[in-house]
């Protein structure tokens, strides 16, 4: 079966998880996804399916729109809401117009320090690997682009808001970097994806409506781009 399918991911699965899953429910041999979403994150993952792998590249290029929440007053070591807390500060006050004016600084073309905990290698050396064992190495900026980051609610601890950004961006480090510009410790708590490219959360399948569907069922779910 080739073509893509659009899931909606669980929280506390990995995207491979997803991809396992619907090979074994479905018994496809040739499955991948076009642009990997953490463990805690939520949402929109293209699942291609057969000759529809090759598409990667070209899928994983469109512009991804999430929905995030940012806790300020501690720092993880990965980042976000599954990491251990390394730093806690106290939490300065803010208004709206000092929330959009750090906003404003992140958008556009700009750089950022990719995470230890993430798929990249440095040197032939898989970052997150070397995060397990306890090592920490420099990591080069990298040119990042963000369209839009629109504030949704706030309160004294957290901000939640939208962002659509290009391929290669880091949500939760996001959210460290712009704790960082309202001078205390954040991380991301969390992450939903809801668009990818051309493919949104509407057009998004439950992984428990997967589990009692017919090969039927899915040709008729499965997209031909």
């Amino acid at each position: 079966m080739d073509g893509v399918l659009i899931i909606d991911k669980p929280r506390g699965w990995t995207s491979h998880d997803v991809i396992n899953f619907i090979r074994r429910t479905f018994a496809i041999k040739k499955a991948g996804h076009a642009g990997t979403l953490d463990p805690m994150a939520t949402g929109v993952l293209v699942v291609l399916l057969g000759g529809y792998t090759k598409y990667s590249d070209r899928l994983m290029a469109g512009e991804k729109e999430y929905q995030a929440v940012l806790t300020l007053g501690e720092c993880t070591d990965t980042q976000d809401a599954t990491g251990k807390v390394i730093k806690e500060s106290s939490v300065p006050e803010f208004n709206k117009k000092d929330i959009e004016v750090v906003f404003a600084k992140f958008t556009g073309e700009t750089e950022q320090v990719p995470p230890m905990v993430s798929a990249l290698k440095v040197g032939g050396r898989t970052l997150y690997k070397l995060a397990r064992q306890g090592k920490e190495i420099q990591r080069q900026p990298r040119k990042i682009f963000i369209e839009k980051i629109e504030l949704k609610t706030f309160d004294k601890k957290n901000i939640s808001f939208s962002v659509v950004c290009r391929k290669g961006t880091y949500v939760r480090t996001l959210c460290e970097d712009i704790a960082k510009h309202l001078n205390c410790c954040g991380h991301m708590s969390y992450l939903r994806r809801i668009r990818s490219g051309d493919f949104s959360i509407d057009q998004a399948l439950a992984v428990e409506k997967l589990k009692s569907a017919t090969a039927g069922d899915l040709e008729q779910w499965v997209k031909k781009q």
